[in-house]
């Protein structure tokens, strides 16, 4: 009875090992990052993050109230007072505080005024068809009328702006930000890649989810959105420097899709599109974090670069 049970163990021991060799090998590459250094001077506080960063990008408007509050998310609003006019908008936190929320004239720099709302970390901000869209509690978005934004805005002080209705629970408000009648919505993961999703816009601000998750890179903080493109800032730790990814639009699978990816300064957040520009938000020149010797580059303006000069990367 011995030799014909060896003789079996045999046999399935072979086809195992057969199997095992026709079997396909399925792997994920890891994502490469341009880290090549200028090695000199930069336009910015501490070493260069990247020769394709300082290539591109450029100082351009300070970001209010730093020694209190800290940014996180960036949008844009054309047209916001009915003349023709446009604002960048910047969203900012305090731990126990109500946030604020900054509207900062593109053309000059200057803040046209701070509104506070509800307290929330506020990792993003836009604006579409009449509502203004912010990150809540947890993983939330509240929205708020363009109109109660617009006169908010336009008071003096600082007054506080009331969200309307309850706010809409998402699978990640992480960050945020829309092109046309979409909202894209996902979740920070500091030890792998994250999840984002799709909402489409209705004219009363509801949200409706469209099916199918996109996979995006670890640490993500911000996003920029064009017709073909996504721009991911992505960042953690005072100490270490930021990426910056430019991905093709069409695969929701990351390593499928054609993408490119270089170092940035230490601790980007928010990105948006204003008029062909790019303009990157940084949390390092809060209070929080400016004044320590372990943060890497400390910046309290935002940079802009040439939308084209981050989206040629990836024809």
């Amino acid at each position: 009875m011995a030799r014909p049970f060896a003789l079996l163990t045999s046999l399935l021991t072979t086809a195992a090992a057969l199997t095992a060799v026709s079997a396909p090998t399925i792997a994920t590459a890891a994502i490469s990052c341009d880290t090549a250094t200028t090695g000199g001077s930069t336009f910015y506080d501490g070493p260069s993050a990247s020769k394709k960063y300082d290539a591109r990008f450029s100082n351009s408007h300070s970001i209010p109230n730093l020694s209190t509050h800290t940014p996180q998310g960036a949008g844009t609003w054309y047209n916001w007072d009915g003349s023709g006019r446009n604002l960048l908008l910047v969203a900012s936190y305090r731990g126990g505080a109500d946030s604020q929320i900054y509207g900062i004239d593109p053309s000059t720099g200057s803040t046209v005024g701070v509104v506070a709302i509800a307290e929330s970390h506020v990792g993003g901000i836009t604006t579409s068809k009449g509502w203004a869209f912010v990150s809540g509690a947890g993983s939330s978005i509240r929205k708020y009328r363009l109109t109660e934004l617009r006169d908010a805005l336009k008071a003096a002080g600082t007054p506080y702006l009331t969200q309307v209705g309850t706010a809409r629970d998402v699978a990640g408000s992480s960050f945020l930000n829309s092109y046309g009648d979409s909202l894209f919505s996902g979740t920070f993961n500091e030890t792998g890649r994250g999840t984002m999703y799709e909402y489409k816009i209705a004219d009363d601000g509801t949200l409706t989810t469209v099916a199918g998750a996109w996979e995006i890179p670890t640490k993500t903080q911000g996003i920029m959105i064009t017709a073909n493109h996504f721009v991911y800032s992505t960042s953690y730790g005072r100490g270490n420097r930021s990426n910056l990814y430019v991905v093709k639009r069409g695969q929701k699978d990351l390593d499928a899709a054609a993408l490119s990816c270089f170092r940035a300064p230490s601790m980007t957040e928010g990105i948006t599109e204003y008029n062909g520009t790019a303009y990157l938000v940084y949390e390092s020149g809060s209070h929080l974090y400016s004044g320590d010797s372990a943060t890497l580059n400390v910046i309290p303006r935002m940079h802009k670069a040439a939308v084209s000069s981050l989206t040629s990367l990836v024809p």
